[in-house]
């Protein structure tokens, strides 16, 4: 199946890549389920040939990365002088740092490669992003503004708000992984969201890396990854789940993709010569400012160049002095930020990450 967009906030893009995302959701036992029985390769081979192309459901996402919940300090920020100055809890990077914590309710919708809908619901607001072809809409009903842009300027600007992570989305990073560094098995058949499900779990060999485990509910029928929850290492602990509550099969109503801001929205058309606040003149990127990667599988490390400036200032708060710059650490990714102004990241401990920002 096609994925639409990537995940998570831009400044932990690269950790999403490497893996840093999931989270546990309601999933029943039920000695009444029987799928016929699979071995773990034919397990893999019915996900990674998923019939399912359109969908919509409840998604029930909850983190506990050992961050302090970032929706109750999102709208406070400042240096570590110890002051603080409101900022917009309504702009894209609060609202998408706001779901690296806590638990969130969305409803998803998708139809095919090029439509999708997702409704993130939190207590009194709504955040929606739709992709209809070619156009791309970010809502946010706290400050009820809007970001339109074309799919092409949607991947191209960094700061263009990320949705939640569905569990296929969330699944496909860690099927990539299953490979001679991981051991494959298969647990004991579940019901899921209505649905009977084989349990995949994908446990790495990996001594360095902070994942102790990934557990994947896989649809029998479709092979649609219907849920995801992935242990710390250590001490076995869910740091990070995702689980559809419902779903149906059946394509969603065409109009489910029709996005207009409601009266009164402040709406900003993003395109090449606007950054996501509408203002600014974007340049041209260095070529040796992009990412890189070193390692692979579980022990893969991101190094941006210059990226320890895009960090945001409340995450940069929560970081610790180490010897050659500041760790943040969580219990799924560590970000090292380096006094020359690189970012490391990586599921990882923090031994890892100096060291590969010596050797560099």
């Amino acid at each position: 199946m096609s994925r639409t967009w990537k995940n998570w906030t831009p400044a932990l893009v690269a950790a999403a890549a490497i893996g840093a995302a999931t989270l546990i959701g309601p999933l029943t036992a039920n000695a009444a389920v029987d799928l016929p029985d699979k071995t773990p390769t034919e397990v893999l081979e019915l996900a990674g040939n998923s019939t399912a192309t359109a969908f919509s459901g409840t998604v029930e996402q909850t983190s506990d990365l050992g961050l302090p919940d970032l929706s109750a300090v999102s709208g406070m920020t400042g240096p570590s002088t110890g002051t603080a100055e409101p900022e917009s809890t309504g702009s894209p990077e609060t609202a998408a740092l706001e779901l690296l914590t806590g638990s969130h309710t969305a409803r998803v919708f998708v139809d095919g490669p090029d439509q999708a809908r997702v409704q993130v619901l939190d207590q009194l607001d709504e955040r929606n992003i739709v992709r209809n072809g070619s156009e791309v809409w970010f809502y946010n009903s706290e400050d009820n503004s809007a970001i339109h842009a074309t799919l092409e300027e949607h991947q191209k600007h960094e700061g263009m708000p990320k949705e939640l992570s569905t569990p296929d989305q969330v699944a496909d990073m860690f099927l990539e992984k299953a490979d001679e560094s991981t051991e494959v098995s298969v647990g004991s058949d579940q019901m899921v969201a209505g649905r009977a499900a084989y349990e995949l779990t994908l446990t790495p060999r990996s001594g360095e890396t902070l994942v102790g485990a990934v557990t994947i509910s896989v649809d029998g029928e479709t092979g649609l990854p219907l849920a995801v929850s992935v242990t710390a290492s250590g001490d076995g602990a869910t740091a990070f789940s995702t689980s559809f509550t419902d779903i149906t099969f059946e394509a969603p109503s065409a109009e489910t993709f029709d996005f207009t801001p409601p009266a009164g929205a402040t709406v900003t058309e993003l395109d090449d010569k606007t950054d996501r606040h509408g203002d600014k003149p974007e340049t041209a990127k260095d070529p040796e400012s992009k990412p890189a990667v070193t390692g692979s599988g579980w022990d893969t490390v991101v190094i941006v160049p210059d990226g320890a400036q895009d960090l945001p200032e409340m995450l940069t708060q929560l970081s610790t002095p180490v010897e050659g710059g500041q760790l943040l650490e969580t219990t799924l990714v560590n970000v090292l930020l380096t006094d020359d102004g690189r970012m490391l990241a990586g599921s990882v401990t923090p031994e890892r990450l100096l060291e590969v920002a010596a050797g560099q």
